[in-house]
């Protein structure tokens, strides 16, 4: 799932995008039948292919950010704000569909659907078990990023995570269903666990690492690694690639246990104002020549293939960090929603992590 998009090119919002929101980041007013209420991760979107949605269908576009899945959640069921289209991540659409929140699409006005490769909306239907209500945007895995130079021996398991020659080298993310994803998947479990002496034997394996940890963080995974900070680091495929770019010492690896596939899909919420103009926004960003801006600006790994054909530079097209093989893709699951007492008691067992 999207966390943070590190491009230098992106660190400042550009004003176009807070057009019609308010101080705090909202949209400030109700949208008319001539715009179009976009909530989105900050820094997911080229700037560049919201001005040529403009310019093409004269659609105004009201966009808004939000940092987190959950952030996103409470807004869009409080309804306080009509947004058209939203762009949250799997096991959050799951979420939202069980509470009644999404509106189905009409798939006639998104033709360039038959750009998004059928292997994503295959994999989409493990929270959107019918393809009726999203779209894949961006997609990626979660695995370790390590330097060749501080790591000598090779980097196949979770197992490195635990290994005492690292200490004080190592980084963790900051994050309760990530963390326990590596140690779930150590321990041969599905990391969308349910059983409860599964959950603790993941939290002893977590204590039992705690000790070994430079620091839990997210964003600083990519800084700490690209400035030989750290030896080895938890990090999301994207930055990987960005990591690599700025640190040729740098190598990803999806364990062989298996992790995280994530998807950020568009939707469109069933309290939406204008459902016509959010489909045409979806079907646009399906263009093939708009997916690769949007991947060459965020490095996200794209599921628009007519996209992927048309990145030129031969070693990111078939960069096996953005677009993994079958074989390892097939050892990772997408988070799925478990219900609010099981997401309660995860975050009872990591604050027990935590306050170790």
């Amino acid at each position: 799932m999207k966390k943070s998009v590190f491009f230098v090119l992106a660190g400042i919002v550009p004003a176009l995008l807070l057009t019609g929101c308010g101080g705090d980041g909202s949209a400030s007013k109700t949208a008319d039948a001539g715009e179009v209420v976009v909530y989105n991760w900050g820094e997911y979107m080229d700037p560049e292919t919201i001005e040529m949605f403009e310019e093409e269908t004269g659609i105004k576009v009201v966009y808004d950010e939000f940092e987190t899945n959950e952030i996103m959640y409470p807004k869009v069921e409080a309804g306080a704000v009509a947004y058209d289209v939203i762009c949250p991540s799997d096991y959050m659409i799951q979420k939202m569909l069980e509470n009644d929140l999404l509106a189905e699409l009409n798939f006639d006005n998104i033709p360039n659907i038959k750009n998004i490769g059928q292997e994503y909306l295959d994999a989409s239907r493990e929270f959107d078990p019918e393809n009726k209500y999203s779209v894949p945007y961006c997609w990626g895995t979660v695995g370790i990023l390590y330097n060749k130079t501080m790591v000598d021996v090779p980097v196949t398991s979770w197992d490195i995570l635990w290994d005492e020659k690292y200490a004080d080298n190592i980084l963790m993310q900051d994050s309760v269903r990530d963390a326990y994803a590596v140690a779930l998947k150590k321990l041969g479990y599905s990391l969308n666990s349910t059983d409860e002496s599964e959950i603790a034997e993941a939290t002893d394996l977590l204590i039992e690492q705690k000790p070994l940890v430079q620091a839990y963080v997210i964003d600083q995974v990519r800084d700490k690694m690209i400035g030989d900070e750290a030896a080895i680091g938890v990090i999301y495929s994207g930055e990987a690639i960005y990591t690599q770019r700025e640190n040729e010492n740098l190598e990803y690896v999806i364990p062989e246990e298996g992790s995280n596939i994530w998807i950020d899909s568009w939707v469109i919420p069933k309290n939406a104002k204008n459902k016509e103009n959010a489909e045409k926004f979806i079907d646009f960003l399906c263009r093939p020549d708009i997916a690769l801006m949007t991947f060459d600006y965020i490095t996200y790994s794209t599921p628009n293939t007519a996209a992927r054909d048309l990145i030129e530079d031969e070693d990111i097209r078939n960069s096996t960090i953005a677009f993994p093989p079958a074989e390892d893709l097939e050892r990772c699951e997408t988070f799925r929603y478990l219900g609010d007492e099981v997401d309660n008691m995860y975050n009872e067992y990591w604050n027990k992590v935590k306050s170790s």
